[in-house]
């Protein structure tokens, strides 16, 4: 049989244009298809070799384009339960459609690869006989990294015949499409659109697909992390129905983060916190639902603790320290806080999708201030979750905003709470509804919902904050002893977004005041009710109600201007509004009448209160960010330091998110910065024809020191010695022709025999500087030019 495979294969190349037939012929060369074991133990040879020599490949080359919800064929490449689960058509982002799909998250939605296969899954690695020529000649993988090796990346500055978009046509072929594949798209072999594995690499990787792609599993867990994982579960699953009720609303809270016990980065660890029917000291029976609030058809849900077994990326690593000072901070404000249970809520829809109804009997105090000891984390759950993907996601922000927090000590009063009470029904939320949704009725309702919300609200505030009382910079929370997330920046990267600690960048155009109601209906909204398989409907509820709670941010940040100026201002912000949303605004915004008690000396008190605000938050407005924090020389950083002057038309030709590493004079040591560049709009209300309300005249630049932002669009490398001349190139952007001229001397594009040492080198110094929150950017939006 042997001698006959060579003129099989033929055949197969042959007439492989009918998968029919070319199934036949591989079931007859290589017998029929079943999936394989793959997963060794930790300290096996097979384990070893994967970790030690397989894994840091994959990662470095692999991951960087298939690791998260957009991974191209949903190929996640980050574990070994993803590379085995292999690959589908379908997509997950997928606005138009009509009916919610059905969910396919790995861990979740399918425990075994067999299953992911029934739900129809097909392989990257062989799944027939197991050997040699079978595990390359019918592995998808091993045949895409062929390709490649046969056809190189061309050294062009901009590659042709490649589809670099993001809503792009995916091919995903089986491998019984392969040789039509090959022969249609030869240059489109693996990484794609990116430069080839070096030869070492190559053949480590295609020796281990030769003996059977065999993987490890995770490391097993110390004596001190089972201790740790002990007492957290019982913490977690207490019997009291005040300790139940508390824990579900930590669940609803912390589902997609990363939670960890240490620091070191030879210890770090990640764990998720999941839903089980069985107790702690029991095999995990894991609850698995579309959203974390969705009815567990258990008598009593347990929470427990599972170690991540995925490669770390940027795009949805959210870490979340546990240690005794935040246990201690649950028990005092959950715990031993004198409050009554009497009785669990409900998990109907109704119910569970408010959570103004849900934790009524929590207090309001006690959710907000866990809300805001994290309040990075919180708002970061819509930036890193899969609600933030894509154009039509993301033009409901502004490009650059900061962020405030209401003092808790303001809002902790009765009064606060009888209030939110009183308005539960109004601020119900359109995660209530079903995935598949009718957006038109369902707008009315709601809108009309936070009409009423924003009425009561007005009047309420109205007595509140009579006469200006207490509409001071005190108002503003400032983080109490020393916690930085008092203040925060948001930027939007047309289709992506970050979140991060501090004010940073050119003083921005809007700002949001954020209180206890509106940071839960954004986590509500954008996170916990948020289902990325919905239908068209369900999305476009969730953005236009988004809205919604945008304005009322920004409206609370304008109580805090002279009453004269806050119509003026606001109208500036929202230039050429439709009919609708003036008549909304002027309905439900303009009823709040007291002035500011704030003595505005300046004829800017725009710019004037930004002031009093980051000097009342003081030193937690963390520096972070600061090019300063660099070790470049002084008169480097001053140069620098221009960048963010920078603004006009030109900057339109440039990237969102571009990472710079600057090679220091003195040692040749590398600081990496990122330049992110924000697009100014006279109004982000419009769902549609975003490119009308562009205003790139007032467009702007912020230069920050490290890594911010998931997804790289350019790398530049620049010798300290050259700064002034970038800067100066930066400035003089007019055209596009003047941003190529500026990639050729600067950039390393996506064709460069540099691009990987680059990126390895990128990673590395994020590892290195922040272990914590170090996770593998993604190379899918990287750009061709």
């Amino acid at each position: 049989m042997f001698f006959k495979r060579p003129l099989f294969l033929i055949l197969v190349i042959i007439f492989s244009g009918c998968a029919t037939y070319a199934t036949y012929n591989y079931d007859q060369l290589f017998g029929k298809s079943q999936v394989q074991q793959r997963v060794y133990d930790y300290q096996s040879p097979e384990g070893i070799d994967y970790l030690t020599d397989i894994k840091p490949i994959i990662d470095n080359r692999c991951v960087v384009c298939h690791a998260c919800y957009d991974a191209p064929c949903q190929l996640k490449m980050s574990s070994a339960e993803g590379i085995d689960r292999g690959a589908h058509k379908s997509l997950i982002y997928q606005g138009t459609r009509l009916v919610a799909a059905n969910p396919t998250r790995l861990f979740e939605d399918a425990q075994t690869t067999q299953e992911w296969r029934d739900i129809g899954f097909t392989p990257i690695l062989n799944e027939r006989e197991q050997s040699s020529i079978a595990n390359t000649e019918a592995g998808v993988m091993a045949r895409m990294l062929t390709l490649k090796q046969n056809n190189p990346l061309a050294k062009d500055d901009q590659l042709q015949g490649y589809d670099f978009s993001i809503d792009r046509e995916q091919q995903c072929p089986t491998i019984e499409e392969m040789a039509d594949y090959e022969s249609q798209y030869p240059t489109w072999g693996m990484p794609y659109g990116m430069p080839e594995l070096n030869t070492q690499e190559h053949d480590l990787l295609y020796s281990w697909l030769e003996q059977g792609a065999k993987m490890s599993d995770i490391k097993p867990l110390t004596d001190h992390e089972v201790t740790l994982i002990n007492q957290w579960e019982s913490f977690f699953n207490g019997d009291s129905l005040k300790q139940q009720l508390t824990s579900r609303y930590l669940y609803e809270h912390l589902f997609l983060n990363n939670l960890y016990f240490n620091t070191e980065p030879s210890h770090l660890r990640f764990f998720k916190l999941v839903r089980s029917s069985t107790p702690p000291g029991k095999p995990l029976s894991l609850i698995v639902t579309r959203r974390p609030y969705d009815d567990p058809n258990v008598d009593r849900v347990y929470y427990r603790l599972v170690a991540v077994r995925s490669t770390t990326v940027d795009k949805t690593h959210m870490p979340y320290f546990l240690d005794k000072n935040r246990y201690q901070k649950w028990q005092e404000w959950f715990v031993n806080n004198s409050y009554t249970v009497t009785k669990l809520p409900s998990y109907s829809t109704e119910i569970a999708a408010n959570p103004l109804v849900t934790f009524v009997d929590l207090p309001v105090d006690s959710r907000y201030r866990y809300l805001l000891d994290e309040a990075q984390d919180t708002i970061q759950g819509f930036i890193k979750g899969p609600v933030c993907r894509g154009q039509l996601a993301l033009n409901v922000i502004n490009d650059h905003f900061w962020v405030f927090f209401v003092d808790p000590e303001t809002a902790n009063n009765p009064n606060v709470e009888q209030f939110y009470r009183e308005q539960k029904q109004n601020l119900a939320l359109p995660a209530e509804l079903d995935s598949t949704t009718v957006p038109i009725t369902s707008w009315i309702q709601y809108s009309r919902n936070q009409a009423r919300y924003l009425e009561a609200k007005n009047t309420y505030l109205n007595q509140v904050f009579k006469n200006g009382q207490h509409l001071t910079p005190e108002l503003v929370w400032a983080g109490d002893k020393n916690n930085d997330n008092a203040a925060l920046t948001i930027y939007r990267h047309f289709d992506s977004a970050s979140v991060i600690k501090g004010l940073n960048g050119p003083t921005p155009k809007t700002a949001w005041v954020i209180d206890y109601a509106l940071l839960e209906r954004i986590h509500y909204l954008l996170v916990a009710g948020f289902d990325v398989y919905g239908n068209f409907g369900h999305q476009l509820m969730t953005r236009m109600y988004m809205d919604f709670l945008r304005m009322e941010g920004e409206s609370n940040f304008l109580t805090l201007l002279p009453k004269e100026i806050r119509r003026e201002e606001w109208q500036s912000w929202y230039q050429n509004p439709s009919p609708q949303l003036s008549k909304y605004m002027q309905r439900d915004v303009q009823p709040f009448e007291q002035p500011t008690k704030i003595q505005y000396v300046s004829d800017n008190p725009k710019a004037e209160l930004f002031s009093l605000l980051r000097k009342h938050i003081g030193g937690n407005v963390t520096q972070r960010y600061n090019v300063a924090n660099s070790k470049l020389a002084t008169s480097t950083l001053v140069k620098l330091r221009e960048i963010d002057a920078i603004k006009g038309e030109g900057l339109q030709y440039l990237p969102q998110i571009i990472t710079i590493k600057i090679i220091a004079a003195t040692d040749k040591r590398s600081e990496f910065f990122t330049l992110l560049n924000t697009s100014a709009h006279k109004n982000i209300s419009s769902l549609f024809n975003e490119e009308k309300n562009r205003a790139p005249e007032l467009d702007r630049f912020s230069l920050l020191y490290g890594i911010v932002g998931s997804y790289p669009a350019a790398f530049l490398e620049i010798n300290e010695t050259d700064v002034p001349s970038f800067v100066k190139q930066l400035a003089d952007i007019d055209t596009e022709v003047d941003y190529i001229k500026l990639l050729d001397n600067f950039a390393i594009r996506r064709s460069s025999d540099k691009f990987w040492a680059y990126s390895d080198e990128l990673s590395q110094w994020y590892r290195e500087h922040y272990p914590v929150e170090a996770g593998l950017l993604d190379y899918n939006r990287f750009e061709n030019r």
